[in-house]
């Protein structure tokens, strides 16, 4: 079995826990409210606004024998550049605050994993970062094209208040293949073990994450 795919088998578990929460699931067939959306592209702002930092984490923590890496970490970093501000000009068009959302202080499930993300490169192995961007990215091909088709129509939002969902969607197909090319030249098993243990436990972050968004009776309990 390549590491691609032993990377999405053990993750298998992860994966599927997070696309039961309540959130996600009303959301992809658009029986969410206005102010649901809204706060879930709050949070978004708040950990997406972290991508190009952990990037550049990262790059200055990679071993010498492993530079090479850093040509994917730049490639990574020309396509993710901004795309904070696009989630806040969707704010502004869905009918939200964006100058509200940028200040506003994320919930502390969305601060978990910014932080565990610091704290892995940091502190284990910056090559794990790379189970992050498998965990971000494997997601946003499943669901955001579908979830941002569904709330536009049930909310009646205009295409700009999507923005985010749909280059997402489209986007990520091509940076899936780009990733699976990447992990593949991987082949020290401690790097390979660091990258399934973050895209582990980003997938129970993110989860966590979601269900912490001011949902349809209250906020939901975090498992």
């Amino acid at each position: 079995m390549s590491f691609y795919h032993k990377l999405v088998s053990e993750t298998e578990a992860a994966r599927q826990e997070l696309y039961t929460v309540p959130q996600l699931v009303d959301g992809l067939q658009g029986a969410i409210s206005h102010e649901t959306y809204v706060a879930y592209l709050t949070e978004a702002f708040h950990h997406v606004s972290h991508t190009v930092p952990f990037l550049m984490n990262m790059g200055a923590r990679i071993p010498q024998g492993k530079k090479w890496l850093h040509k994917t970490i730049i490639e990574y970093l020309d396509e993710e550049v901004g795309h904070e501000e696009w989630i806040l000009n969707d704010i502004e068009a869905a009918g939200g605050d964006k100058e509200q959302a940028r200040h506003s202080v994320p919930n502390l499930e969305t601060q978990a994993m910014i932080a565990y993300n610091y704290d892995y490169i940091k502190r284990k192995n910056p090559v794990g970062f790379l189970g992050m961007v498998f965990m971000l990215e494997s997601t946003s091909t499943q669901i955001a094209t579908v979830g941002a088709d569904a709330m536009k129509e049930s909310l009646g939002l205009p295409p700009e208040a999507c923005t985010y969902l749909y280059s997402h969607g489209e986007l990520d197909i091509e940076h899936m293949k780009f990733f699976e090319a990447t992990v593949e030249k991987i082949t020290d098993p401690a790097d390979q073990a660091s990258i399934i243990e973050v895209a582990q436990n980003t997938f129970r972050l993110f989860a966590n994450l979601l269900r912490a968004i001011p949902y349809e009776g209250g906020v939901q309990n975090v498992a």
